[in-house]
């Protein structure tokens, strides 16, 4: 009787874990070990004491490399991307993740956002907190895959990731985390998708925030065509998660509750 978490591997455990690894799953379901046995239970159990698996979810399970040490997996993380892509389908990767990915933020976000049609708790896994926005399915749009550690990984794309924000900027540090990125990003944008995801997005309040923002920071392009289209009657705060006090701009039926000033950016 094994009574210690000894990380000795068995002839058949080392088969099963290097053949795994060999196929590039690292990251593995219990229906993955149907080849090697009918009784995948018991050969998870010893895996998971024997410290050389950690459970992510009910029937996930995350190898640990050789150079996680004499502690194993419980010493060994992934990247948390690849933790949240295996949590919950659909999704992708979010608001101040996608910010910060990107390089349109320079705040480390608190925990990993990820959008998704389910609604979840937010958890922690891994010592890597996830949070899940719920969203409906027609705002799932504007994705893109990007490899990290060899896993492809859902994410929004630049243009998607600020009408995200502009959508939710509880979720990304505020509206003017927000502005922040559209002016230092903004040679880099597509004017176009901007608009089309704003108006896709089906919130109006969007095309309010992305339009007082866009001529506050000299975006002409994308203001041009903005001015153009219909607005929502009533008014809307240019940060929801703020006081709902401040000056009012009629054009944009907006209540500006969050000063912008691009100049203090520059100190």
């Amino acid at each position: 009787m094994i009574t210690s978490y000894s990380r000795t591997l068995s002839e058949r455990e080392a088969k099963v874990l290097s053949s795994l690894s060999y196929a590039g799953k690292t990251i593995f379901t219990t229906k993955d070990l149907k080849e090697f046995t009918d009784k995948p239970k018991n050969l998870l159990d010893w895996l998971v004491r024997k410290k050389w698996i950690q459970k992510i979810k009910k029937g996930t399970y995350l190898i640990a490399p050789l150079e996680a040490g004499t502690k194993g997996a419980a010493n060994y993380t992934v990247h948390s991307f690849i933790l949240a892509s295996v949590l919950v389908e659909p999704y992708y990767i979010a608001y101040a993740s996608a910010l910060n990915y990107h390089g349109l933020t320079d705040q480390t976000p608190s925990a990993t956002y990820v959008a998704t049609t389910k609604p979840r708790n937010s958890k922690t896994i891994l010592n890597t907190k996830i949070k899940f926005v719920t969203i409906p399915p027609h705002k799932i749009f504007g994705t893109e895959e990007t490899e990290i550690e060899n896993r492809k990984i859902n994410i929004s794309s630049k243009e998607k990731t600020i009408i995200d924000c502009l959508d939710h900027p509880e979720h990304c540090g505020g509206i003017e985390e927000v502005a922040k990125a559209l002016y230092f990003a903004k040679n880099d944008l597509d004017p176009t998708k901007l608009v089309s995801y704003a108006q896709k997005i089906g919130n109006k309040t969007v095309l309010k925030r992305l339009g007082y923002l866009t001529e506050k920071l000299g975006m002409e392009k994308v203001l041009k065509t903005l001015s153009t289209l219909p607005l929502s009657a009533g008014y809307s705060l240019l940060d929801c998660s703020m006081k709902k006090r401040g000056p009012i701009v009629e054009k944009w039926k907006l209540v500006i509750n969050v000063p912008i000033d691009p100049a203090k950016w520059l100190t």
